[in-house]
């Protein structure tokens, strides 16, 4: 049985989708900041500030290749209503949550994409399902942090051979005013791909509503989830910042400066494509790539390894909160 989308119904919608983008940047900010902040070239407040300001950035800059991809490439349109977007967004909001207050950084992008998958199969089986969007999703769940990785590594051994005959002092001085830059850059590509997760879920709840068409995604809904990630970001989460920025491999300024550029230039490019990636993934990868390739010993690989456990069960543990929330909400509905 559907539960249409009413106009107090789509309010309540959109409020959820914006909860859930201040959120992703609540949970995500240790993405923008863990890296600055352990290498001490900002203070925690100071670096949220940065981090916020260039999420918002991100604005000017990228085109909404990603809000396309999720709000028209994850499930079907005319399979959406009410119950199928508040349960997606439960399954995402309480993954998030529940990730957070263990200090775990997994993907509140994949738990979005794993709540539309619980919410669209609980309701019509594998109907609603977008095969191709979602296949180019989980491709990139094993892409992004090997090219994090790849990169972050190639990173740290060019800036190694292009100043190894400087003193350490220099090379220290120099990458703690260069480690601004890269922040900045992870932070745009933080912005570029995350905030546009929610446009995209937005955008699906309007286009099932009949509100806007499937090629027009209203200004109001960019500059809300820009600022919704923004926000959330400057308010930042602590617990994920230790685990990222102090519990993988400790970080100087020039391997702080390595993984945020390699980061950046992977969510670049995933922005420019399209696909919704992991933030969290990816700096993890480049971090991890940046120890590595000083010396394997240096990442401490047991952290790692819960990491990634965390990151696989994220989307199969979003589609079943949401699938759970999706049967309550229409037990509620049948019998209220």
């Amino acid at each position: 049985m559907d539960i249409s989308i009413s106009f107090p119904a789509l309010v309540i919608l959109i409020g959820l989708a914006l909860t859930f983008d201040f959120l992703n940047g609540f949970h995500d900010a240790a993405n923008s900041i863990a890296t600055v902040v352990s290498t001490g070239v900002l203070r925690p407040y100071q670096a949220v500030a940065w981090a916020a300001l260039f999420n918002f950035v991100a604005f000017a800059i990228f085109k909404l290749h990603v809000a396309a991809t999720v709000g028209k490439g994850i499930l079907a349109p005319e399979y959406v209503d009410a119950a199928v977007i508040s349960s997606a967004l439960a399954g995402a909001i309480l993954w998030d949550l529940i990730t957070w207050y263990y200090g775990l950084p997994t993907s509140s992008s994949h738990a979005l994409i794993g709540g539309m998958v619980g919410a669209g199969v609980a309701k019509a089986g594998m109907a609603p399902l977008v095969l191709a969007g979602i296949s180019k999703t989980l491709i990139f769940i094993v892409l992004s942090p090997l090219l994090g990785l790849l990169l972050g590594g190639l990173i740290l051994v060019a800036v190694s051979w292009l100043f190894f005959r400087r003193s350490p002092y220099i090379v220290d001085l120099w990458f703690r005013r260069l480690q601004l830059v890269s922040s900045a850059l992870y932070s745009i590509g933080h912005g570029s791909n995350d905030a546009q997760k929610t446009m995209g879920l937005i955008w699906l709840i309007l286009i099932s509503a009949r509100v806007t068409s499937p090629d027009q995604l209203p200004l109001w809904v960019v500059i809300s989830c820009y600022s919704a990630m923004a926000l959330g970001t400057l308010l930042g989460g602590w617990r994920i910042v230790k685990t990222m920025g102090q519990r993988i491999t400790k970080l100087k300024p020039v391997g702080g400066f390595a993984a945020e550029t390699g980061g950046a230039l992977t969510l670049f490019l995933a922005s420019t494509l399209g696909v919704p990636v992991s933030t969290t993934h990816t700096i993890t990868g480049a971090i991890i790539g940046v120890g590595a390739t000083q010396r394997v010993s240096a990442v401490r690989w047991g952290v790692a390894q819960g990491i990634v456990v965390a990151w696989v069960i994220t989307i199969p543990a979003a589609a079943l909160i949401a699938a759970a929330t999706w049967w309550v909400v229409n037990l509620l509905w049948i019998h209220g």
